[in-house]
C-alpha cells in the first residue's frame, strides 16, 4: 500500500491504540455482561455479549490494518477501570465513556490519512459511524421510557 504523506509511524500507533481500546471492549463488555442481575437481564446480558463479540471484530479489523502497514499488533490491552457499581445505568454509564474513547481514536486516525489514503479514510469514517451508533444506542438505553431528550449533550444526531 503505498502511502501517500501520512505519518506511518504515528497511523501504526493510533491503530493499535484502536486495537488496545477494541480488545478493552471485549473485557468490559463480557465482564458487564456478567454483572447484570434482575427482571431484564436476558435481553441486556445478549446485547452486552454482542457488543464484546463486535468489539473483537473491531480489534481484528485494527490489526489487520496495522499488519497491512507492515508493523506489528500491539499486545497490550486498553484500560479496564470500572467504578465497582453495578447497576444497569451505571454499567451503561461507564459503556458510554468507553464508546466516546474509541470514537475519539478513530476521529483522530481520520485526521491523520484524511485525502491521504482511501482506504484508511473509509475505514475510519465507517468505524466513526459504528462509533456514533453505539452512543446513540447506549444514550438510548440510559433514558427513561417515554424521556425524548438526549442524556448527553454531546450525542450524535
Amino acid at each position: 500500500m503505498a502511502d501517500k504523506g501520512f505519518d506511518k509511524n504515528k497511523v501504526i500507533d493510533l491503530l493499535n491504540r484502536i486495537l488496545e481500546l477494541e480488545l478493552a471492549g471485549v473485557v468490559r463488555y463480557t465482564h458487564y455482561s456478567l454483572m447484570v442481575y434482575g427482571y431484564s437481564r436476558i435481553p441486556i446480558v445478549s446485547w452486552l455479549r454482542s457488543e464484546a463479540t463486535e468489539a473483537l471484530n473491531h480489534a481484528t479489523e485494527a490489526g489487520e490494518m496495522v499488519t497491512q502497514l507492515g508493523a506489528h499488533p500491539s499486545l497490550a490491552i486498553g484500560p479496564l477501570l470500572e467504578t465497582q457499581q453495578h447497576d444497569i445505568g451505571d454499567i451503561l454509564r461507564e459503556a458510554l465513556e468507553h464508546e466516546k474513547s474509541s470514537l475519539a481514536s478513530y476521529q483522530e486516525l481520520l485526521g491523520e490519512v484524511e485525502g491521504r489514503s482511501v482506504m484508511l479514510e473509509e475505514y475510519a469514517r465507517k468505524m466513526i459511524h459504528t462509533e456514533q451508533v453505539h452512543l446513540g444506542e447506549v444514550d438510548k438505553m440510559l433514558r427513561r421510557p417515554g424521556d425524548v431528550a438526549s442524556v448527553e449533550s454531546g450525542a450524535p444526531a
